[in-house]
């Protein structure tokens, strides 16, 4: 068989195009930003360039989603966990008339439902991280219905005939109709990241397995394939068919039949979001932070933001609305009479500045970060002496003249390219991604490179990895160097195989080669061993049982429940024996000592039984008691299952609630529980989710312990499902800017591991780790910080 590969490489500044090669494989070296940039140039298009309308500030954080409301006005969804809706006032001029509280994370999703008999002014369906759907009234800002099924982020929402539609990270779509779950089925293998309806009636979905998915019902009509990479978003085209977008930084416009038509190639990083609007147009939203406007192909214009753009939507009237990273909303228009006057303009231009000097870097030191000219006034201490300082949007160097007594200036100081400039692939960003043609209709792939790169290795590891004949290795390599201006660099060119440690045999060569390999090295990950809650106030419990217990009897409703003095001096032998820590090893229980604990868990009021779980709690890490605690669980009814569902039931009792969730993990620490807590995984996570955002800084550490140890148990196990809603839970506290540190330190903890030795690594990078773990790097708390530079340092894997 003849193969043959070309290798496309997408650079930011020059033209042309050239084609080489080498033996059987062909390579094309396409040097274009947008490689429709030259015909964009040469076309005589008839298209009017946007510019800013206005900007619409309110949200505390990322925006995330936009809706527009027909004519009634625009609902944008945050990180900050709300939704506004924003309307024109009388000086026609957009104002945020509503917010929408009710998310407990951040909320993604939207969706407009049309005026109607139950809405007279319409109402919005919003999903969030938190795995809820919400309806919401317009017309009183009030929630219609709560929807709860999901077991993980819900990521897009469509509204189908008056019911809604919702897919989720779960892998799942889900039908409601007034406000009940009427259907549910697992759409995909891989997170759904977005679902459309279709004006025909069918339903289309993207994944994160990088296809796409017709629905009529829960039949899938057709698979459609080309994306390399996670498909996360999706519109209609009127009268052609449908658009996506990917995290491999194309669009594609599909016919249903399931011919692309079409494919779009011009951003630099993930595109989130793609819209189309009645006159042909279509627009991108990216995290290179440039909207992109498309006309029959071709990019017509990039509208930079200051920020990652999260999503972009076409007005009726052909306006842009975007949602971007910095927290704002902004309108494009067209409309010379509606554009920004002349200083909003400006002070647009000026963000912008701002905001590319404080990520430029010169030197490896950020720009904002250099001394200004004053610094010149300084003499210098020794002939040769070097200085960079800021002149404007550069840093210069100056060198120290001893007999002159002067600065002179050396030149500009340049880096590498801006990050933002650098390519993503799988969520990492690449100094070079080369696309990989094999041929046969077989799907592009994508072939990563940094320069810091052995582009042995590479070759190396992407042939196995695409089970691909090594003998391309010795072209596939020198293509890099060309490419990369990496000809006159020596590299070492043994192989070592990076899946099995063996070598290639080399003719000419020794067949024994150094074993020596490289291996990444954490500071806290992966978490092994759990953790748990040993301390305890034994004298405080009984303390407070026996206040509890002469309440009881002093009640005349409720005195049957209180204890015999033989009960309460049997419960001080219970606490004597757990204070007495060094005989652990051969000091038992009776059964009758653990059935009277598990007898005041269900007949004692809920108000009372915060001490009778602690003495619980503490029994669970003792051997024995451990060993006839479980014996009672398989022989009874599920108390304990029991108890967390009565105490978590609101009103909640902050003292249940702490003593509760500390019990259920340190069941952690004896293995005869494992099947227990994979089995009520769910329902225990879902119980115990408020404790995340507790204000109680004790709450949120029990949670996150919770989580943590979940992770370790659940990597052993090999459980993809339940990695997955420990990841999420875990990521909500993780970018929770009002968690305390130590959560949010074990939580981190919890998402490294999960990454690093489970099954979740890709479902991490969609969740938007890579933000999550750039923020905790630059935290002030050390721990913190090293433990997101250990994710940081994942999400750079291939």
């Amino acid at each position: 068989m003849m193969w043959g590969l070309k290798i496309k490489k997408w650079q930011k500044q020059g033209s042309g195009a050239s084609w080489v090669w080498f033996g059987l494989v062909w390579f094309v070296c396409a040097v274009s930003c947008d490689p429709l940039s030259s015909l964009n140039q040469s076309m005589d298009i008839d298209f009017k360039e946007y510019q800013l309308r206005c900007e619409l500030r309110g949200h505390e954080d990322d925006v995330r989603g936009i809706c527009v409301c027909g004519n009634e006005g625009i609902a944008t969804s945050s990180r900050d966990r709300t939704v506004r809706f924003w309307c024109l006032d009388k000086n026609r001029k957009f104002v945020s008339s509503k917010i929408l509280l009710g998310h407990t994370s951040f909320v993604g999703p939207l969706a407009w439902i049309p005026p109607n008999s139950e809405l007279p002014q319409g109402g919005v369906v919003s999903g969030g991280m938190d795995t809820l759907v919400f309806v919401w009234d317009l017309n009183t800002g009030d929630k219609l219905h709560s929807l709860k099924g999901h077991q993980l982020q819900v990521t897009g929402i469509a509204v189908d005939d008056g019911d809604v539609v919702s897919s989720s990270v779960d892998c799942t779509l889900r039908r409601w109709r007034n406000g009940q779950s009427v259907e549910a089925w697992e759409a995909h293998k891989a997170p759904v990241q977005a679902v459309l309806k279709l004006p025909t009636g069918e339903l289309v979905t993207g994944s994160s397995d990088t296809t796409l998915k017709l629905w009529r019902g829960k039949t899938c009509l057709h698979t459609f394939e080309g994306h390399a990479d996670t498909v996360r978003g999706l519109s209609v085209m009127s009268g052609l068919g449908f658009l996506s977008a990917s995290h491999d930084g194309s669009l594609r416009l599909w016919a249903v039949s399931g011919e692309v038509l079409m494919e779009m190639v011009g951003h630099t990083a993930i595109v989130y979001s793609v819209d189309s609007h009645a006159t042909g147009l279509i627009v991108s939203g990216s995290e290179d932070r440039f909207a992109k406007v498309w006309k029959d192909g071709v990019c017509v214009q990039s509208i930079e933001h200051p920020g990652c753009v999260w999503d972009a939507k076409f007005m009726e009237n052909g306006d842009i609305v975007t949602a971007c990273s910095d927290g704002v909303v902004r309108i494009w228009t067209v409309d010379q009479d509606n554009v920004a006057d002349q200083l909003e303009l400006d002070l647009y231009t000026s963000q912008l500045s701002q905001y590319k000097s404080s990520r430029k870097r010169v030197g490896g030191l950020k720009l904002e970060e250099l001394p200004g000219l004053d610094a010149l006034k300084i003499p210098g201490t020794t002939d040769g002496q070097t200085k960079v300082v800021r002149e404007g949007d550069n840093g210069v160097a100056y060198g120290w003249n001893m007999k002159e007594q002067k600065w002179d200036k050396i030149g500009e100081v340049v880096d590498g390219p801006e990050e933002s400039n650098r390519q993503f692939f799988d969520g990492v960003q690449y100094d070079y991604v080369f696309d990989v043609d094999i041929g046969d209709g077989m799907p592009i792939r994508k072939l990563p490179y940094n320069r810091s790169d052995n582009p042995y290795d590479v070759a190396d590891k992407w042939l196995l990895k695409e089970n691909l004949p090594l003998s391309f290795r010795e072209q596939i390599v020198q293509f890099i160097l060309q490419n990369t201006g990496q000809n006159n660099n020596t590299f070492d060119a043994s192989f070592c195989d990076p899946y099995t440690g063996s070598h290639a045999y080399v003719p000419g060569q020794s067949s024994r080669v150094s074993d020596v390999s490289a291996k990444l090295s954490f500071k806290h990950i992966p978490k092994k061993g759990m953790l748990v809650f040993d301390a305890a106030q034994f004298d405080g419990i009984l303390k407070k049982i026996t206040e509890f217990n002469n309440a009881l009897q002093s009640d005349q409703e409720n005195q049957t429940l209180s204890l015999t003095e033989l009960n309460v001096s049997r419960l001080g032998a219970v606490v004597k024996i757990l204070k007495d820590t060094s005989h652990y090893h051969s000091s038992k229980f009776s059964d009758s000592d653990v059935a009277l604990l598990l007898s005041l868990l269900q007949s004692w009021p809920i108000t009372m039984i915060f001490p009778v779980i602690d003495i619980v709690r503490m029994l669970v890490l003792h051997p024995d008691g451990a060993i006839l605690l479980h014996k009672h669980f398989e022989a009874k009814n599920d108390i304990l299952m029991e108890v967390i569902k009565k105490v978590t039931v609101n009103p909640t009792i902050p003292a249940n609630l702490l003593t509760s969730i500390r019990a259920v993990t340190n069941l952690f620490r004896n293995s005869c529980y494992y099947n227990w807590l994979q089995k009520h995984r769910s329902e225990i996570l879902d119980s115990f989710s408020s404790c995340s955002s507790s204000p109680n800084k004790n709450l949120q550490l029990s949670y996150s312990t919770l989580l943590l140890n979940y992770a370790v148990l659940l990597i052993e196990s090999k459980d993809q499902e339940g990695q997955s809603q420990v990841l999420s839970a875990a990521l909500e506290i993780a970018e929770d800017e009002n968690v305390e540190v130590d959560p949010k330190f074990r939580a981190l903890v919890a998402v490294g591991s999960l990454m690093l030795e489970g099954l979740v690594r890709k479902t991490a990078l969609d969740f938007d780790v890579v933000n999550i773990a750039k923020a905790a790097r630059g935290s002030k708390e050390v721990k913190i910080s090293e433990v997101g530079s250990d994710i940081e340092l994942l999400t750079k894997q291939s």
